[in-house]
């Protein structure tokens, strides 16, 4: 990609979205891109963090595995996500598996380089922060879905997050999800058994809340999936 493509690229990103054209500018002179054809692991959970990557087209699948190698999907990312969010401000390893679910073409940014480019410019570390505070405040309101929510209302709004990300709204509150999920990744995605997601989806297009469309994909009606949150 040209450096004028990827710089318009990042700057759609939450992450940059603030800085002026003269910060964003040296941003795009550390950026890298790649092609990643599916089924091919980006990353693995363990692996020295050194970059942090930006979805320009795809889909990348966040997971973690267990000592019994039990998955448990952590997100599924598309275009205009970036991941791991902590990677700029870390001193680790990768603290999940990244893999392609849909051939992708990322933005990678090296760590090191990154580092270097704040501290010589701690005003852009200052916006960062602000978004990267954004982020946390939505992850401590999915925290507190889990814990106070049952595994029927954790199913529904899961349902409504994925339609927001990878859906397209139809009118009268409907979205079809334009990604294709298992009973097994939402139940992985929550905690859940499979079992139990199957049985969750069963009562709510026996309500007309969930159906399938003449394609086979999934429509959500997102109004009453939220009335039968109250």
């Amino acid at each position: 990609m040209y450096p004028e493509s990827i710089k318009k690229l990042l700057q759609r990103f939450p992450l940059f979205k603030s800085l002026e054209d003269h910060e964003i500018n040296h941003v795009v002179e550390l950026a890298r891109n790649r092609n990643y054809p599916h089924g091919t692991h980006i990353f693995m959970q363990g692996d020295p963090l050194e970059n942090v990557y930006f979805i320009h087209q795809g889909k990348i699948k966040i997971y973690r595995t267990d000592i019994h190698g039990k998955e448990q999907i952590i997100n599924v990312l598309s275009a205009g996500e970036m991941f791991p969010h902590q990677g700029f401000f870390r001193n680790d390893n990768y603290p999940a598996h990244a893999e392609v679910m849909e051939d992708a073409h990322l933005i990678y940014i090296p760590i090191h380089l990154f580092e270097d480019f704040l501290i010589n410019n701690p005003e852009v570390s200052v916006k960062i922060f602000r978004v990267l505070g954004d982020k946390i405040v939505d992850l401590q309101n999915r925290l507190e879905d889990k814990i106070l929510r049952n595994t029927y209302e954790q199913i529904i709004l899961l349902l409504i997050r994925l339609g927001k990300k990878h859906g397209r709204m139809n009118g009268n509150e409907e979205i079809t999800l334009l990604t294709q999920f298992t009973n097994k990744d939402l139940a992985n995605m929550i905690g859940s058994s499979r079992e139990t997601v199957s049985r969750t989806l069963t009562q709510l297009k026996r309500k007309k809340l969930v159906f399938t469309d003449t394609k086979g994909r999934t429509v959500l009606d997102t109004k009453r999936l939220k009335e039968e949150l109250f």
